[in-house]
């Protein structure tokens, strides 16, 4: 299939993006980045650094720098680090943009590929959001949208109401949700069940030194969040599980139901069920020992 993975690199989005560059199913035609993790300027950067790391030919459009409306926006330095690679200090410029926003380059891709390509949206909605109101044919175009975000029968991850990713940008996601797109939400209801532990990372970086050594330096700044924060003893492999719900849907379990997202007050951010709405799918169910096998076994064999 062909995909573009929209990011903000980020922790979880270089275990996704190095694992959607090692499935022999998927071929990575470009990744649109935002803000979120990161700045945007820095969400690029690091996509175009860890694209040049993997060896991967495939061009980084640069999107949105900040949410829709006035809704305020604070990179999640204390979640991915500074710079977004947990306590990277640096991270090289390497390469350039495409000449493409996001935007435009998503509508493009959409018309060229027609029904065939699959978005894998692991960052604010905002892009996507820019490419339904640039072209009113994106949402037909797009074989289908899916999103790591939300959370629907479980609680928050930013707020007690609100999944980060939506929470960043809480009008546009209530816009692609609004918009008919077709799409799959891999939320919390699911990502909270694929935890990496160290040992994982450990392993990664004995069998594939340069790119698993890079996940596993990383890693450990993320691992002290999740200790931290929540007491636990790894990490979920958040946007992995959205590029293994596109590799492999029949490991997830769906429910289908409208969505609109609330855009006020407490719960700003919030994932509500709205029947009112187009149908979207969520994935409530997932096998997650297969999810977590998959994923250690072609990051494993990555040089």
């Amino acid at each position: 299939m062909k995909m573009i993975i929209d990011t903000d690199p980020g922790v979880d989005d270089a275990i996704a993006i190095a694992l959607a560059h090692s499935l022999p199913e998927i071929d990575l035609v470009g990744l649109t980045t935002v803000f979120g993790n990161t700045r945007v300027d820095q969400s690029s950067r690091n996509a175009r650094y860890l694209l040049n790391m993997l060896g991967a030919d495939v061009p980084v459009a640069e999107g949105a720098a900040k949410p829709w409306g006035d809704h305020h926006f604070e990179p999640s330095a204390w979640v991915h680090g500074p710079e977004g690679f947990g306590d990277m200090a640096e991270v090289p410029q390497i390469g350039k943009d495409h000449d493409m926003s996001a935007a435009e380059f998503l509508v493009d891709m959409a018309r060229k590929h027609k029904g065939e390509l699959v978005v894998c949206a692991v960052a604010p909605l905002t892009n996507i959001a820019d490419a339904l109101e640039l072209d009113p044919e994106f949402a037909q175009n797009v074989g289908k949208l899916v999103i790591m975000g939300g959370a629907l029968h479980c609680p928050g991850n930013i707020t007690a109401h609100a999944e980060a990713n939506i929470y960043h940008d809480p009008h546009a996601a209530d816009a692609v949700f609004a918009s008919g797109l077709e799409t799959v939400m891999v939320g919390l209801d699911v990502t909270l069940q694929t935890l990496l532990v160290p040992g994982d990372f450990a392993d990664l970086a004995a069998s594939s030194p340069e790119i698993g050594g890079f996940i596993h330096r990383i890693s450990n700044f993320y691992l002290g969040f999740y200790k931290e924060v929540a007491d636990l003893d790894g990490c979920p492999m958040h946007d992995a599980a959205a590029v293994l719900a596109c590799s492999d849907p029949n490991w997830f379990g769906l429910e289908s139901t409208g969505l609109r997202i609330s855009l006020n007050g407490e719960t700003i951010g919030q994932t509500i069920a709205d029947n009112s709405r187009p149908s979207v799918s969520v994935a409530t169910k997932i096998d997650a020992q297969a999810t977590l096998d998959k994923l250690k076994t072609h990051l494993a064999a990555l040089h």
